[in-house]
This record gives structure tokens, C-alpha cells and sequence, in this order.
């Protein structure tokens, strides 16, 4: 008996030994894929594209060659992706305000409609989804309110949960008359929620607990207020979660904050413009995977990426460069790796591939552009 114990006990690290390489082979697989689907979500008000469209993306080459596409999707305008891959969730950016599932299959790049939920709202802007797969979260624009809805085991939309509705606006009376909340970013252990409102200028903080009917509660403190007429948009962390940076639509301004346990700390301001420059409309930010650098979009009259480089000791960001892209850079995405970033411009009707570099930030362009109308979203996912 007591060398059957000590055979079990032996055996059991050697069984994880064995299976270790394999769950870390897994892993890898994901992490260091070099070919992936290209999600494209766009504007199907102007008649120029018909829903969602697959591209495959060769990391090395920067190449992309099309795959498939699903019609007939009313404007989907932000996508999120389940954390198995099996599953896309697409806001449908209306006045009746909607979301819509899929099912998708990698190896084709084929979607699957599955059904589709009221948002709660007027005007969904953004669609974000927890690791676990039980809720997405749908930024409502139109109406200036968040809204979770539950997923069901089919990968389908249940009916709202949850609905917070923001309340007030903030100095610019055209664009701020009322509350518009714009994203939403959940804390890499999905205990805080983060969502931006561009109508009242503030980040709101909220508790979340996945295992509840409203799984969303404030925090304390329930949000961190920025200048009046700044208009936050959208959000990244720092790879470590130790900072959150923080892009504003009307200024162009990119704020920085340290961020512990859900709360914020405000720690700099810097313009993506010089002062006198007035046409901006800030759209999107993203920390490159090695943590170096932050990249942020100005569409406007500015048509470019900023790039800053990041101090990994305490955040702050310095000035690098300014990369003029095609008209109207709505939305970006870095690969995995760290060697390309693809632009959708969404007034140019393409999407487009530069080429980074990893040591400087700096980026360069390639001949590699498709012809889309009115991209407005992207999101990579490994290819099978």
C-alpha cells in the first residue's frame, strides 16, 4: 500500500512533465501564429460594402489574400471575437441599435449568422467580451449608455441584463449635449470594467462579477473625470496593466494614468497635434506588444498615426514621430508580433500594411493595400 502511494505520487509530476510541452506547444501555437484572418468591419450606409469581410494576413510578408465575406450585415461597425475563436459578436451601428452573433470558422473565414439582440440603445458604437464568454458589452453611443448582454452556451445573444444609463454632458454643446458613451475595457483579471463617455468626459469604473444577473456595480471611485471638451474615446493598456492610456476624440489629447486595482491615477497629457492645429478628430490607440510604444490615430484634417515611446519605469510617453495614412484612419490593429500595423481608412475605402520597427517605432509604408468600402474595424485572429 504505502509503495502504491509513493508510485502515485511519483507518477503524478512525471504525467505533468509529460503534458506540460504539450499545453505550452498549444499556447505557442497561438502566440507565435504567422498567418491569421483579418476581420474587416464596415459601413454598409453608403452602399460601398454589403457587412463583414476575412482576409488572410501573412505575418512575414505582410500580404493579405481575401477569403470570404457575409452580406446583408446592417453596418457593423466594431467587432470582438470569443476567446475560443469560434464565435464574433458585431455592433449593428443604427438608430434601432442592435448586435449581432456568428459563427466563425477560421480555416475559411467563414460567418455564420445566428441571431441578433436589441442593444438597448441608440447607436452601439463598440462591442467588448470577457475571457470566459458569458457577456458582451455594448457601448451605445446614440443613447450614452452601456449594456450587457449574456451569451448563450450556443455562442447566441440572450436579451439584456443590464442597461447604465450615463447622465449629463460637458462644455462642447454640439458634441456634448448629452452622454456618448464610446468603448468599453475590461482589466486583464475582468474584475473592473472601464468605459469611456465621450458626452460626459469621464472614464467610468465599474466592479465586475461575471456570476451575477447585473454583473456590473461602481466602484469607488465609480469614475475619473478629464478635461471639459476633451471627449474620451478609446483605451489600451500597458502589457502589464500598470498603465492606461487614454485617447480623446475632440482634442486629440492622450492622457496617461497609472492604474492599480481599478483605480486611477492621472499622470500626463500629451497633444497628438501641435496647439495651433484645430481639425482633429482622435479615433484610436494601441500599446505595441513589446510595451515600447504607444500609437494613437487622428483622422480630421490630420489623417496620421502618432507614435510615442513608452517609459517602462513610469509610463509617460515621448514624442517619436507622426505617419501621414490615407483618409480618415478610424481604427489600426498591431500583429501579435510586433512587425506590421494595418490602417483602416474609412474615407479612402482601403485598408492598408506598414511595416514596423521594432527597435524605433517608427513606421514605413508597403505596397500592400486592398480596396474595402468604409472599413471601420479590424481584429486578427490566428488562423487554423
Amino acid at each position: 500500500m504505502n509503495c502504491f502511494k509513493k508510485c502515485r505520487k511519483q507518477a503524478v509530476p512525471f504525467l505533468a512533465m509529460l503534458l506540460l510541452p504539450l499545453i505550452g506547444l498549444s499556447q505557442k501555437t497561438i502566440t507565435s501564429s504567422k498567418t491569421f484572418d483579418l476581420l474587416i468591419g464596415t459601413y454598409t450606409r453608403t452602399n460601398e460594402s454589403k457587412g463583414i469581410l476575412v482576409y488572410r494576413f501573412d505575418d512575414e510578408s505582410g500580404k493579405m489574400t481575401y477569403l470570404n465575406q457575409i452580406d446583408g450585415v446592417e453596418n457593423p461597425a466594431f467587432l470582438t471575437v470569443s476567446n475560443d475563436l469560434k464565435f464574433v459578436y458585431a455592433v449593428n451601428s443604427n438608430k434601432v441599435g442592435e448586435v449581432s452573433s456568428f459563427k466563425f470558422d477560421r480555416s475559411t473565414g467563414k460567418l455564420e449568422f445566428i441571431n441578433k439582440q436589441s442593444s438597448s440603445g441608440v447607436g452601439p458604437a463598440h462591442v467588448a467580451i470577457d475571457r470566459d464568454g458569458k457577456n458582451v458589452f455594448v457601448s451605445n453611443y446614440g443613447s450614452g449608455s452601456l449594456t450587457v448582454l449574456p451569451i448563450n452556451g450556443d455562442g447566441s445573444l440572450a436579451q439584456a441584463s443590464q442597461t447604465i444609463q450615463d447622465e449629463g454632458g460637458s462644455a462642447n454643446k454640439l458634441r456634448q449635449e448629452g452622454p456618448h458613451v464610446h468603448s468599453a475595457l475590461l482589466s486583464k483579471n475582468e474584475k473592473i470594467l472601464f468605459y469611456a463617455d465621450l458626452g460626459t468626459d469621464k472614464i467610468n469604473i465599474y466592479n465586475y462579477d461575471s456570476s451575477k444577473k447585473m454583473p456590473l456595480t461602481p466602484a469607488g471611485p465609480a469614475f475619473e473625470s478629464v478635461q471639459p471638451g476633451n471627449g474620451p474615446r478609446h483605451m489600451d493598456f500597458s502589457p502589464d496593466q500598470k498603465y492606461l492610456y487614454l485617447v480623446q476624440e475632440m482634442t486629440a489629447i492622450v492622457n496617461v494614468y497609472s492604474c492599480n486595482n481599478g483605480k486611477l491615477t492621472f499622470l500626463q497629457s500629451v497633444n497628438m497635434m501641435p496647439e495651433a492645429f484645430t481639425e482633429n478628430s482622435a479615433a484610436d490607440i494601441h500599446v505595441s506588444p513589446n510595451g515600447l510604444f504607444l500609437y494613437a490615430s487622428n483622422r480630421g484634417n490630420a489623417n496620421n498615426i502618432v507614435a510615442y515611446a513608452i517609459n517602462r519605469k513610469n509610463g509617460r510617453l515621448t514624442f517619436v514621430e507622426r505617419y501621414n495614412v490615407d483618409k480618415t484612419p478610424r481604427n489600426f490593429v498591431i500583429t501579435p508580433s510586433g512587425n506590421f500595423m494595418l490602417v483602416a481608412a474609412q474615407d479612402a475605402n482601403n485598408v492598408s500594411v506598414y511595416k514596423i520597427n521594432k527597435a524605433t517605432g517608427k513606421l514605413t509604408g508597403t505596397s500592400v493595400k486592398i480596396d474595402v468600402g468604409q472599413p471601420v474595424c479590424l481584429k486578427l485572429v490566428p488562423a487554423e
